[in-house]
């Protein structure tokens, strides 16, 4: 059955005052899908991947007692392989993204995935086997300096090490996630990507329905509300069966492995502690009454309603700018933005609209929301968006060319120490968005010109906070509850609506239908319990910005060098620089009050 061609928003006259946006040029990686490149590349993979395994297997532990250079060779051969396969996927799926509706593109992103995880299976013993290399023998080894380079890495890996299983049981794993979680995510994506929403005369993809959300109109903003209900109503089988059996999926993994708690995984993962996640998520849950509660009583207060309905959640403030913003003031604002803070951060992100690294127009069939891919060390990031000249769109494009910025900064540590962990990979991100609101805030000119700027400004930090955590807790209770067994729609959709009342509070009416909007979260399905990342980027930005408004030099470059380090060293080393520490009890609370503080000022404001 081929799939309908939705009718885009950004088609209608609106798009025109956009100006051109921006395509990506993929070539960087390869030409095309049918490159002969691509095809030799493949199986240069495969022949190599055989060949170290020929090679290497089985004599790591004699190469860390006696043959250290060989085991250096072994992990630089490792590392290129990587950067070649990770090239190879990178590129397939940035295809894929661009249309993941289009039969070719997804045929080729299946190919693609099942020889990489073919060739990447003769890998699989590395590490497995360097993990099993007593301590005190890897201790001795790193002794030598070409080896010590990798030292990060290796202790990172021997993280591991309590967790990994025997080799056959890993080799398995590996080798049935294509068939497997990795199916489930395929059908999750094309699937959203092939939805259309009913809006009048309409039929919408996601993106542009989403986007009326915040939309001037109330009568708007409903419509899409009740067409995105209809919709996920329509498909709520679908989304049932795959959280059911992804959450079953990732129980099966964390029983194997001996994970105590079902986000530990996770949490190994970022290379944070359990007890510094904990606290965190306790710190925002005690703040919701101070933060969403309060925040939103304003807003129904401006908007002249008791209680808002969940389609006025993120709607415009009356006299807010709610002009459409072409790409170049987008570009020209984010730019000025981050170069008043370091020219040589502008210098890096203007390349990704020099260079083409962005593609940036709302496309049938394009995968919806927002990312920055790394690719591969040797190569350099695309970012991809749903540009519609919203004032969040040139937020999400400063968020996302912080990750850019950040990921071409870490990209010379190498294809297996330049990838960020979850947690510190959100602060250049976040960080980009707050120099350009500071950028904007500072250009207000009037009182109600800054009250609008502060009132978005509050509910952003408040979806990436308070929305995030609700997400994680939600998250929680739905792979809590899966242990005893599969859960119906209705059963998922009751334990969104009670973290959805916990964490908005009493000013908003959770009407009819919001209970399937569980549906559309990708982060749910491509990486379970990534979501408080984001809420520990935005506190930890919150405190580092602090030191930035208080620093008289010298910030700049230790803030470099914090994205310099990529994935070589642990939270608590990048903070000590700035004097900061995520587990500190109170480090959560100053960057939750820096929230509290401007919905202080909105109060102020409205009472003057």
């Amino acid at each position: 059955m081929p799939f309908p061609t939705p009718v885009f928003a950004s088609q209608s006259s609106a798009a025109a005052d956009l100006g051109p946006l921006p395509e990506w040029n993929l070539s960087d990686l390869y030409q095309a899908v049918d490159a002969p490149e691509v095809s030799a590349d493949l199986k240069e993979s495969l022949d190599r991947a055989k060949t170290f395994e020929a090679s290497y297997k089985g004599r790591l532990a004699e190469m860390a007692k006696n043959n250290v250079p060989a085991l250096v060779t072994a992990i630089r051969a490792y590392e290129d392989l990587q950067d070649l396969m990770g090239r190879l996927i990178s590129f397939a799926g940035l295809v894929y993204a661009g249309n993941t509706v289009d039969p070719v593109s997804q045929k080729f992103y299946g190919d693609v995935q099942e020889q990489i995880t073919t060739a990447s299976s003769h890998l699989l013993f590395f590490t497995l086997e360097l993990n099993q290399v007593e301590d005190a023998v890897v201790e001795t080894a790193l002794q030598d300096q070409q080896l010590a380079h990798y030292r990060p890495w290796i202790e990172d890996l021997r993280k591991d090490k309590p967790y990994q299983l025997e080799d056959r049981v890993e080799q398995l794993f590996h080798e049935k996630s294509v068939t497997g979680s990795s199916a489930w995510n395929r059908l999750f994506d094309e699937t959203m990507a092939s939805l259309t929403f009913k809006v009048d005369d309409q039929d919408l993809t996601i993106e542009p329905t989403l986007n009326m959300l915040v939309d001037p109109s109330a009568d708007t903003r409903r419509k899409a509300s009740e067409a995105l209900t209809a919709t996920f109503k329509a498909n709520l089988g679908t989304f049932t069966l795959i959280t059911n059996t992804l959450a079953k999926d990732k129980e099966i993994s964390d029983r194997w492995r001996n994970f105590s708690d079902i986000a530990d995984s996770r949490h190994l993962a970022n290379r944070v502690e359990r007890d510094v996640v904990e606290a965190m998520v306790a710190a925002v849950r005690d703040a919701y009454p101070r933060l969403s509660h309060r925040y939103y009583k304003l807003k129904a207060k401006w908007l002249g309603m008791d209680q808002l309905n969940t389609w006025d959640r993120n709607a415009p403030l009356p006299d807010a700018d709610t002009r459409v913003i072409s790409w170049d003031e987008a570009k020209q604002t984010v730019l000025s933005a981050y170069s008043a803070f370091s020219p040589d951060m502008a210098d890096i992100a203007g390349r990704f609209f020099d260079k083409n690294w962005i593609d940036a127009p709302a496309r049938s069939g394009k995968a919806p929301g927002a990312f920055a891919h790394p690719t591969v060390p040797s190569a350099h990031p695309y970012v991809l968006l749903n540009y519609q000249g919203k004032i969040r769109d040139v937020m999400t494009l400063a968020h996302e060319l912080g990750h850019g910025v950040h990921q071409v900064l870490a990209g010379p540590n190498g294809a297996l120490m330049a990838p960020t962990p979850l947690t510190l990979a959100e602060t250049a991100s976040v960080f980009g968005e707050m120099l350009t609101f500071k950028s904007l805030l500072a250009k207000a000119s009037d009182p109600q010109t800054r009250k609008v700027m502060l009132a978005s400004k509050a509910e952003d930090m408040i979806n990436t906070v308070v929305r995030q955590i609700a997400f994680y807790t939600f998250e929680r209770k739905v792979h809590s509850e899966r242990r005893n067994g599969e859960l119906t729609s209705d059963k998922i959709g009751e334990l969104w609506l009670s973290v959805q009342e916990e964490s908005l509070g009493p000013a908003i009416k959770l009407n009819e239908g919001y209970e399937t909007y569980w549906t559309y979260i990708p982060h749910f399905i491509h990486s379970p319990f990534y979501v408080y990342a984001y809420a520990f980027g935005d506190c930890l930005v919150n405190s580092l910005y602090a030191v930035y408004e208080e620093a008289e030099t010298g910030f700049q470059e230790k803030y470099f060098d914090l994205l310099k380090a990529g994935g070589t060293k642990h939270h608590s080393e990048l903070l000590e620089p700035f004097g900061l520490s995520a587990a500190d009890p109170d480090f959560w609370k100053k960057g939750l009050s820096v929230i509290e503080r401007i919905i202080d000022e909105l109060e102020d404001l409205d009472r003057a």
